[in-house]
């Protein structure tokens, strides 16, 4: 690391690091870095830890090349299941998204490096995503992603957002006086640094309206046809004319020093040792426990120690695992197993590939079930894929889709007749399982006819051992949707997404109103729900107390439960929370036990949620918590909510009620399985944050 000559100011060096240390392309002898599960794969996981132990790991690997900024931190709802960068994400909750974001966070900056929190906020779209105006109500957008990123800052003190490239209720984001000045560093005290993203900023008047540093300046001078970079020459001449406030000037370079000083970038001896192996761990460990097992009908784990004959179809399962596309792709030790140009429209259409990590599935599966004859084809026409199904005792068809950086899907159904293949090899061999290695869910017209869906999304380079482990039975399924699976695109709340198909740089306007509170406030039956995802062993819930009133250790401000996992046999002791605990607050609490029923050692996500509120009915996601348990051991879990999780946001008031009345509460295994119900009397409550 280098510094200023004249102060000694370290130089401030990012790369992009959601999934691992990236930007290969400006770093052409680098030996490549661990390509981590997609965040997506962290969001399925229901596990902070995970996420606090692979931003340690890219923090790592990112000082050993001297970045010392960490574009991690990707935090976007999922708001629209077309959404190319979704994987990069952790789903559509702000409660789960806010708490693993904060985590990573966390990790990162433990390691003496700058993470980032981004794209603030609803930068929910790639379509044309420079041009698009994102619509929401106000009071709408402070309860979600406003929510979320308020959460994620008081857990984990990042410093830095980036702001997103779109416009919110026709103001781009970069430039919002509102959520900038006044909600971000006003309202919530926020003391770090806004960076833009890049090419997102196009005039130096958002240095007034909040903005602290434009990045990719270069990137601005295209985008937006100009002489020269916004926050260079005509900074300098707004600066000299009187335009640019000294105290403004000065706040802005305050911030960036803060965060540089804050985590100890100054402090920087000799780089940490890096355990590539130890990181191909931690990467394995988050595909084991993201993997999401959405279907089995008694197929599934396969006897590894049998002589099977296994048809393993479709999905280069003999070169890799998929990853997903952009500024997000991690080149990994040793390089991909194998690229292939895509292409695409726009100025993201170079970067459209598809990627594959070594080790191959088939591979994978090899090792897993040695006395095993693994046959693969192709699927390179459903009629010779159904004549290698047909002679198999299972199947295995692994299924593909490339989506990333700077594309929508037009919608949900596999590319390249992968849907035919499907059918056609469940027609041919019932005992057929599907593994999905997709950024978003999937349309899935043959559903009632293969006997076992495993959606193991974006999964890393350690992802074809974790699939094997899952399918053999060595690791039990635990991995939970963070997203609601429509059962078509007609039931979400855009049908036709706007903008698709239309030329690079033309205007495009969302409106937002979704995520398993859009399908319960409908009524409308997804096809899976949010938080589903099933096991090989059982889970029974019992003895759920809820109580209602002042809280004596509540979740910290922050979203946060404050959770309480013992034996069933022993005394509940109380865990803290990070962030200074809110007292003398209304909130809830539920106390419950999970007990294993089944034969097999199993985690099961246990998950409350607030089903109604006096005089209206709402769903909210108000805690979880992954248990393990081994068969027949219970554990007593307690959850104490975040009062801002029970409450609406007022905006003339600029606060957060709670209302008068009966709130019910249930607990259960997803958004669409609620087991157990309670009811809380709170008293009316009107509060800050």
């Amino acid at each position: 690391m280098t510094r200023s000559t004249r102060l000694g100011i370290p130089d401030l060096q990012s790369s992009d690091a959601s999934m691992g240390i990236t930007n290969p392309g400006y770093r052409p002898d680098d030996p490549g870095a661990t390509a981590f599960p997609a965040s997506i794969v962290v969001g399925s996981s229901f596990n902070p830890e995970l996420a606090r132990e692979g931003g340690i790991a890219i923090a790592r690997e990112a000082r050993s090349r001297g970045f010392n900024i960490m574009l991690a931190g990707g935090m976007n709802l999922t708001r629209e299941v077309r959404n190319g960068r979704n994987f990069e994400y952790y789903g559509e909750d702000p409660l789960l998204s806010a708490i693993l974001a904060s985590e990573q966070v966390n990790g990162i900056q433990s390691q003496q490096i700058i993470s980032t929190l981004k794209h603030y906020t609803l930068n929910a779209n790639e379509t044309n995503r420079h041009w698009l105006d994102a619509i929401i109500d106000p009071i709408a957008h402070r309860e979600s992603d406003l929510l979320a990123f308020q959460i994620a800052i008081e857990l984990s003190e990042p410093g830095a957002i980036m702001s997103g490239y779109n416009k919110i209720n026709g103001e781009y984001a970069g430039g919002s006086h509102h959520l900038l000045n006044e909600v971000l560093k006003g309202t919530w005290g926020y003391q770090g640094y806004v960076m833009s993203d890049w090419g997102a900023t196009p005039e130096w008047q958002y240095a007034l309206h909040g903005l602290d540093q434009e990045s990719g300046a270069q990137a601005d001078r295209f985008m937006w046809s100009l002489d020269a970079e916004p926050f260079a020459a005509p900074l300098r001449q707004a600066y000299a004319e009187g335009k640019l406030p000294k105290e403004r000037l000065s706040d802005m370079v305050r911030r960036i020093l803060r965060s540089a000083y804050a985590v100890g970038i100054d402090q920087w001896e000799a780089a940490p040792a890096v355990d590539m192996a130890r990181h191909n761990e931690i990467a394995l460990e988050i595909a084991r426990q993201g993997i999401v097992l959405l279907k089995n009908e008694n197929v599934l784990p396969l006897p590894a120690d049998k002589p099977l004959k296994i048809a393993v179809i479709g999905g280069y399962a003999q070169q890799g695992v998929i990853s997903g596309t952009g500024s997000g792709a991690v080149a990994p030790v040793g390089g991909f197993a194998s690229t292939t140009k895509i292409g695409g429209a726009g100025v993201m259409g170079k970067h459209r590939n598809l990627y594959l990590f070594q080790p191959s599935p088939v591979e994978a599966l090899q090792k897993a079930f040695p006395n095993a004859q693994v046959e693969f084809d192709p699927g390179y026409t459903p009629a010779e894929a159904a004549l290698t199904a047909r002679r198999a005792d299972a199947v295995i068809a692994f299924d593909i889709r490339v989506e990333g950086e700077g594309f929508d899907l037009p919608d949900l159904s596999l590319p390249w007749g992968q849907d035919a293949v499907i059918d056609a090899v469940a027609t041919a061999n019932p005992d057929t399982i599907v593994v999905l290695e997709t950024g978003n869910p999937v349309s899935m017209p043959w559903r009632d006819k293969v006997n076992a869906i495993v959606q193991a999304w974006y999964p890393g380079q350690a992802g074809a051992q974790a699939v094997a482990e899952l399918l053999a039975g060595k690791v039990n399924p635990s991995g939970r949707t963070p997203i609601t699976w429509p059962a078509s695109l007609a039931d979400t709340p855009r049908p036709t997404l706007s903008g698709l198909g239309t030329p690079w740089r033309t205007p495009v306007t969302i409106r937002y109103d979704e995520g398993y509170r859009w399908y319960a406030k409908k009524d409308v039956k997804p096809l899976y729900p949010f938080g589903h995802g099933l096991s090989y062993t059982n889970f029974a819930y019992s003895d759920l107390r809820i109580s209602g009133g002042t809280a004596e250790t509540a979740a910290a401000g922050s979203g946060q439960p404050a959770v309480t996992s013992a034996s069933a046999d022993a005394p509940v002791t109380t865990t803290e929370a990070k962030a200074s605990l809110l007292s003398g607050e209304e909130t809830v609490t539920a106390t419950f036990t999970v007990t294993n029923t089944g034969e097999r050692e199993g985690a099961d996500v246990p998950q409350l949620y607030l089903t109604a509120a006096p005089n209206e009915k709402r769903m909210r996601l108000l805690g979880f918590e992954r248990v393990v348990l081994k068969p027949g051991e219970s554990k007593q879990v307690t959850l104490t909510v975040d009062p801002r999780l029970l409450a609406r946001f007022e905006g003339k008031a600029n606060q957060w009620r709670i209302m008068e009345g009966v709130h019910h509460i249930a607990l259960g295994r997803s958004a669409g399985d609620l087991v157990l119900t309670g009811t809380a009397e709170l008293d009316e409550h009107l509060f800050d944050r």
